[in-house]
């Protein structure tokens, strides 16, 4: 964390804390090869920063949501293996084929969609067939399972296809106990045997996100898939802080006070007048709103960190600013505000603001907009 006030607001991404996170995670599943995600622009991170430093903390693999943020990898000059596994008709096949990307399939629809170009391309395609579980959001239903698994050993068969993988995604591994996660690996391991039993013979088979990473070593096969982790967000309170699970937040979101003034007992502050001044007060200005991905649900709520002391959001988050009640205090224009970080210093974090709007951490450091300018600190891996 540097000491420099932003000029109006900046997310400060400290890359020597992501890489200790992906050491972290390796050694937590140290069998398995370890997959960074960086969808949705790595969790608001960053992309192409944060893929870069996870490869060079050892993770082997790079995952995406879309095609689209997986061939941006690959235009930055990423190279080795991503993957991306979300896909409608229109979405970009043959880019994706030809680009040596490794193919989330959910369908026969989507083998359609590869067979068809890998033929026109004259490039074989890499697919990873994912199973429903019983997460019951992509993948393929078990009774529909066998004929995935036939028509894509044919397809391999014409060389149109290589099997690289077989997958699936916990539903409650972030709720330790929870009845689902046995429920979904025990299906996970029967619709394995049955794809193994017909021939297939993939490079990778993975289940394990973030909390299963951590906390549940029988889940972790040949390749574990760490997301909101890689970024020092714990995946959940109940397994405990990120210093419990041994991660550094990653993300310091800090604005620089815009206003500074006085004003009378009795005065109404923001939309609506939710809130109105106890007393003569000092009222502090911070230009940033829910247009940069200030939650307006942590209105009243959302805690700051400013001149060394919590203050909380008064009165509703407007598009770009909201206002906080310094309690008479004079801190100058341009005073340092701090919305989340690692907590070194005292400042809230994600999961308080996750708290205080009524969601999860992962929200609120996705959600960060693009009017916000990322700085990277640490580009440099010591040593």
């Amino acid at each position: 964390m540097t000491g420099n006030a932003p000029a109006r607001a900046r997310a400060e991404i400290d890359l020597a804390a992501l890489r200790a996170n992906v050491r972290t995670l390796r050694a937590q599943a140290p069998a398995a090869a370890l997959m960074a995600v960086v969808k949705a622009d790595a969790y608001g991170h960053g992309a192409v920063p944060c893929a870069t430093a996870a490869l060079e903390a050892g993770a082997t693999w790079l995952g995406t949501a879309t095609p689209e943020e997986a061939l941006a990898l690959r235009a930055a000059g990423l190279s080795g293996r991503i993957m991306c596994w979300l896909w409608t008709p229109s979405g970009p096949w043959r880019e994706a084929v030809e680009a040596d990307l490794d193919l989330g399939i959910s369908g026969l629809w989507a083998l359609k969609h590869v067979i068809r170009v890998a033929r026109a391309s004259g490039h074989t395609a890499r697919v990873q067939l994912k199973a429903d579980t019983g997460l019951g959001r992509n993948g393929c239903q078990p009774a529909d399972w066998p004929e995935l698994v036939a028509q894509a050993l044919r397809a391999q068969a014409q060389g149109l296809v290589r099997v690289t993988g077989i997958w699936s995604h916990f539903a409650c591994a972030d709720e330790p106990g929870h009845p689902a996660i046995a429920a979904q690996l025990d299906r996970f391991r029967e619709m394995l045997a049955y794809a193994e039993g017909q021939g297939v013979r993939p490079d990778v088979r993975h289940i394990a996100n973030s909390p299963a990473t951590l906390t549940l070593p029988e889940t972790h096969f040949d390749l574990v898939r760490t997301g909101i982790a890689v970024y020092g967000v714990s995946p959940s309170p109940e397994l405990g802080t990120p210093a419990d699970l041994g991660l550094r937040p990653v993300m310091t979101l800090a604005a620089s006070l815009a206003l500074v003034k006085h004003v009378p007992a009795g005065h109404g502050v923001s939309y609506g007048h939710h809130y109105v001044t106890a007393g003569e007060t000092t009222l502090g200005l911070v230009p940033v709103g829910y247009a940069d991905g200030v939650p307006r649900h942590a209105s009243g709520t959302g805690p700051v960190l400013v001149g060394g002391k919590w203050r909380t959001v008064a009165g509703r988050v407007a598009m770009d600013q909201f206002a906080v009640d310094l309690g008479g205090e004079e801190p100058p224009v341009g005073e340092r505000v701090i919305l989340f970080g690692p907590g070194d210093h005292g400042e809230p974090t994600a999961e308080d603001w996750a708290q205080a709007a009524g969601t999860i951490a992962y929200e609120i450091v996705t959600r960060i907009g693009t009017r916000v300018p990322r700085v990277y600190v640490n580009k440099e891996q010591e040593g």
